[in-house]
């Protein structure tokens, strides 16, 4: 008995120094690739979407589906309607009384994400 737990313990601590000695080879991840790879939406995009069932918004250069939230916004939805298919960083931010959204919101905002905004063209 004692021979096999020295056998597996001994087996489990060369697997470990496995798993951290193959570690040391991967390459870092390349975050480059996931942002090159994320859709960009531009105004015109966004502007197709400005119903209460298909509600976009552009905030700080990202633009986020909140149609599923809409049920779900702590205020009547009709304070967050005329901001379906629209820039909206400035109400985000202000929530049009001069008080700014919660952290918790900025946390809560990210599960909505869907792509980024292009810039504007000259």
């Amino acid at each position: 008995m004692r021979r096999l737990y020295l056998s597996t313990t001994l087996l489990f601590w060369l697997l470990v120094a496995a798993f951290w000695a193959g570690s040391l080879y991967l390459p870092p991840a390349d975050e480059s690739l996931a942002t090159a790879a994320e859709k960009t939406y531009t105004k015109v995009d966004l502007a197709r979407h400005a119903t209460e069932e298909n509600c976009w918004m552009a905030i700080r250069g990202s633009v986020y589906d909140l149609s599923a939230y809409l049920p779900e916004h702590p205020s009547r939805p009709e304070l967050v309607l005329p901001w379906c298919g629209k820039e909206a960083t400035e109400a985000y931010n202000t929530k049009t009384k001069g008080r700014p959204h919660s952290p918790y919101a900025d946390e809560l905002l990210n599960k909505y994400r869907i792509g980024k905004l292009a810039p504007d063209k000259p």
